[in-house]
This record gives C-alpha cells, sequence and structure tokens, in this order.
C-alpha cells in the first residue's frame, strides 16, 4: 500500500518535524518520506490533511471487552472496530470476562482471535484467580504467553497482604500491577460522590477519602517494596495531590485518568441518567480542575478511554441498579478537545505516554519508523449516533450530539482506515 498525506500537521514530540506542516509518504507500511510538496506517484492513495494533527497512533490502557464470554456486549473484532474509529491503534484490554482472563490459555485466546488487524491488542491477565483478591493469579504464565500487565480492573485489592504479596511476587518478574484506588469498606454500597449533589439527590455517597486512603496504602506498599505501581482512574483532588509528592519523593508510581473525568462533573447527574454512573464516580468542579492541572503538571502520565460497553438491559434501568460504565473509545479525542487539551498535550498523554507505562514500543513520526499513526482534526464536528457508534453497545451519554475532535485516518500494521 501506498499513501500520500498531504498539508498536514505533526504533533509528536519525539519527532525532529514536531509541529511542522508537512506531507507524509508511506509505503509498504512504513514513512518513507517527510517534507514539503512530496509528488504522488503511480498508484499512491493521496489523503488531504489540511487543518489535521498527525500523531503516533493513540493507546487506550483501560478497555474492557467482555469476550471471551460476553461477546453480547462487545466482542474483540467490535471493540477493535471502535477503537480504530476513536484513532486508538492499540488497546490493554482487562480481564473482565467469563471466563476471566486468568491464565495463559485466556491470554492466548485474545492474542489469536486479534493478530494481524490494524489495533494491535494487548492483554491484561487478572491479579488474582476469578478477580476474588484472594489466590494470586498465574501471573509468570500469563507474562510468557503476551500479558503486558496485571488488573483486576475495577474490583480493588482490599486485603492488604494479598496486595503485599501480589507487588513482591510481581516485581519478582518483572511485571507491572495496575490497581483500582477505592476502599470498599469506606466507600460501602454508596454510588456516586459524597457532597453536597448527592444529599440533594438522597443518595448515599462514596467520600474522596475513599480513593486517597487506597492509593495511599499501594504507595506505602510499593515503596516498601521498591516496585512499580500503576493507578488507574483517579478521580479527586486529594489523589493527585498524593501522587505528585510521591512522584518528588522519587516513588515508582504512575497513573491515569478516564477521559470523561475531565469534562464531566457529579452535576450531570440531577435526572439520574444512568448512562452518568461511572465508577469512580464523577466528582466536583474542584475536582475535575485538580485533574486538568495534574494531567498537565506531568502528575498524570495518561489519559484512558475507559470503555465499558452493557448491554440495553444493564443501563436502561433505574440508576441504583444499572452497570457502572460507558462506552469511552470514540469519544476520548472529543472529551479531550472539550477539556482544552492541543494537539500536543493530547499526543503525549493519549498516545506516548500509554505506552510508556507498559514499556512498549512507542511510535515515532520519523523516516525510516514503522508506520503507525493517527490523523485528526481539533474542529471538525461530527454526529455521534447510532450510524456512527461501532461498539455493539449505546450506553454513551453522548449519543445523538455534534462533537468536535473527529479522527480522519489511522494506519497501522501496513493497514488504513479512513472515516469521512
Amino acid at each position: 500500500m501506498k499513501l500520500v498525506i498531504t498539508g498536514v500537521t505533526i504533533a509528536d514530540p519525539n519527532s525532529q518535524f514536531n509541529q511542522s506542516t508537512c506531507d507524509v509518504r508511506v509505503e509498504e507500511g512504513k514513512l518513507v518520506a517527510i517534507g514539503e510538496s512530496l509528488s504522488p506517484e503511480a498508484g499512491d492513495e493521496v489523503f488531504d490533511g489540511t487543518g489535521c494533527y498527525i500523531s503516533p497512533g493513540f493507546f487506550d490502557l483501560n478497555c474492557a471487552v467482555g469476550d471471551p464470554g460476553l461477546e453480547t456486549r462487545e466482542d474483540i473484532q467490535t471493540a477493535m472496530a471502535a477503537a480504530a474509529a476513536g484513532g486508538f491503534t492499540g488497546i490493554a484490554v482487562l480481564p473482565h470476562a467469563e471466563p476471566v482472563v486468568h491464565s495463559k490459555a485466556e491470554v492466548e485466546y485474545i492474542l489469536n482471535r486479534s493478530k494481524d488487524r490494524l489495533v494491535d491488542v494487548h492483554p491484561i491477565g487478572a491479579i488474582s484467580r476469578n478477580l476474588e483478591g484472594k489466590e494470586l493469579a498465574e501471573l509468570y504464565d500469563m507474562q510468557q504467553a503476551g500479558a503486558v500487565a496485571f488488573s483486576d480492573g475495577n474490583k480493588p485489592v482490599a486485603d492488604d497482604g494479598f496486595m503485599s504479596r501480589a507487588l513482591q511476587y510481581a516485581k519478582g518478574v518483572d511485571a507491572l500491577l495496575m490497581v483500582y484506588p477505592e476502599n470498599k469498606a469506606i466507600a460501602g454500597k454508596a454510588q456516586v460522590n459524597e457532597s453536597r449533589t448527592s444529599v440533594l439527590l438522597g443518595m448515599k455517597g462514596i467520600p474522596a477519602l475513599a480513593e486517597q486512603m487506597q492509593i495511599s496504602r499501594d504507595l506505602f506498599l510499593s515503596a516498601y517494596h521498591n516496585a512499580p505501581i500503576h493507578i488507574s482512574t483517579i478521580s479527586t483532588a486529594g489523589s493527585v495531590a498524593l501522587i505528585k509528592r510521591a512522584k518528588r519523593d522519587g516513588a515508582k508510581v504512575t497513573c491515569d485518568v478516564a477521559a470523561h473525568h475531565l469534562v464531566f462533573t457529579e452535576d450531570k447527574l440531577n435526572d439520574f441518567d444512568s448512562n452518568y454512573k461511572v465508577k469512580p464516580p464523577l466528582r466536583g468542579k474542584s475536582d475535575v480542575k485538580a485533574l486538568l492541572a495534574g494531567l498537565k503538571d506531568g502528575t498524570i502520565d495518561a489519559v484512558t478511554s475507559q470503555h465499558r460497553p452493557h448491554e440495553i438491559e444493564h443501563k436502561d434501568v433505574e440508576f441504583e441498579i444499572a452497570a457502572y460504565g460507558m462506552l469511552g473509545l470514540q469519544t476520548a479525542l472529543p472529551f479531550l478537545v472539550k477539556a482544552g487539551l492541543d494537539a500536543q498535550q493530547i499526543a503525549e498523554k493519549l498516545a506516548i505516554a500509554p505506552r510508556k507505562v507498559l514499556n512498549l514500543e512507542v511510535p515515532n513520526i520519523e523516516v525510516g519508523e514503522k508506520a503507525n499513526f493517527s490523523v485528526y482534526s481539533l474542529k471538525e464536528t461530527w454526529l455521534y449516533n447510532q450510524d456512527s457508534n461501532k461498539s455493539k453497545s449505546k450506553n454513551s451519554a453522548l449519543l445523538n450530539q455534534q462533537l468536535s475532535g473527529k479522527v480522519k485516518l489511522v494506519y497501522n500494521n501496513n493497514k488504513l482506515e479512513t472515516y469521512g
């Protein structure tokens, strides 16, 4: 395949062409020329990139699929389609499946189902068998089979001793644990942020303390074992402060934030729309402000989609019994545009840093490098509706809205997809 992208602005802090407007030539999966006024040759496919940016392909650290066993909400093929439409050329999928991804058999299944596609799919194995936080899963076997990290997904590891042993073992095999920050004893069965809003809604709230206590514990254990740890989807100002202090003190910690937590606040819950029921819950305006500041000053390493597809019968119900989560792969870019991030910040937080967290090779917009990139406009709008939604599920608060921030083209593994 031969492709020429004309008049596109490069957004890649690691490229010598960063912030330059150039033409980019791709041949057989490699970037072969970058410069001004590259002349198309016979057989070239030409794409007009005027007004668009080209960045390394986006990468998601926090994506739930359901395959194997829960394919009615999302299978690997539809997840890859939604990812590509959102600009993602790589996704790390959580072990939320039936059976849970807690042995090499499930890891190999995911890799076999997704091989030789545009979107690279990287399995994340479970820390504990059946996500129960009691018995350590087969970490080493899964790592050898291709698991890139280990997580119990949205289930926090409650037992302090088990978490300590898990970190110790993970360090021994040079593996990364990705943990969800919630102290269940403090959070209880509450489902929304503890605040004036929760009182007005007549609902029990999850205090910020529940997240911050769990982060404090994990930071202490990480330091004790001198083992790296990744905190997934932080949501409070206090969490940002804790991690900022820990990083300043030399802790081996990284963290991420879900794209929707940079835009939505708990005010969205006033109509009890279950599409806004997420975990961690939507927080207050001061938390959103702190998350954005933490993202920009480097405290927060990466942004994730926190893609959580659900069948309609699990979301189109009363708020208290609805499942947690919303679709995120196709809307991560519009959320970051809405939050005010520029192309350089988007490239860093949505493409480069996520791969660094997992110690994966980072694509580079340079001559001679493998072609792995996304082309997108920050200003162009598009209608996110049933026709443009690539997921099997429909649980997004943004459906049937015009969104700013449109992915135009994705390229990886010598495969190309374009979007209008």
